[in-house]
């Protein structure tokens, strides 16, 4: 069996694939769930996605929160950035960084 192919997911991208489920957001999800990607997470990522999931107009009751990300971190795996992070490309965003730094981090093949 190939290994799996190591991405940094977005957040939305997560979302779109763990509440939606349908489409190429449910068909990512079932690559993860297969071991056919995986998941690239870290602390800064992680914390953006339980913040996301929060968001009220997806109209998550806590315990629906917690199904999916269960549905999400035991198949990522966590990547320590180290301090200092590595550099990477100036971004526009300041929020894309965490993202950059955790694909330069866990040698993402794709981001």
């Amino acid at each position: 069996m190939n290994a799996p192919v190591r991405v940094v997911l977005g957040t939305s991208v997560v979302l779109s694939a763990l509440v939606f489920r349908d489409g190429p957001a449910g068909q990512l999800r079932q690559a993860w769930q297969r071991g056919l990607v995986l998941p690239l997470a870290s602390t800064a990522t992680v914390q953006e996605l339980v913040r996301a999931l929060a968001y009220p107009k997806f109209h998550l009751s806590q315990a629906e929160q917690d199904e999916l990300l269960a549905d999400y971190l035991p198949y990522a795996q966590t990547v320590r950035i180290p301090q200092p992070p590595p550099l990477v490309p100036d971004c526009r965003d300041v929020l894309d960084l965490p993202f950059m730094q955790l694909a330069a981090a866990g040698q993402a093949r794709y981001w």
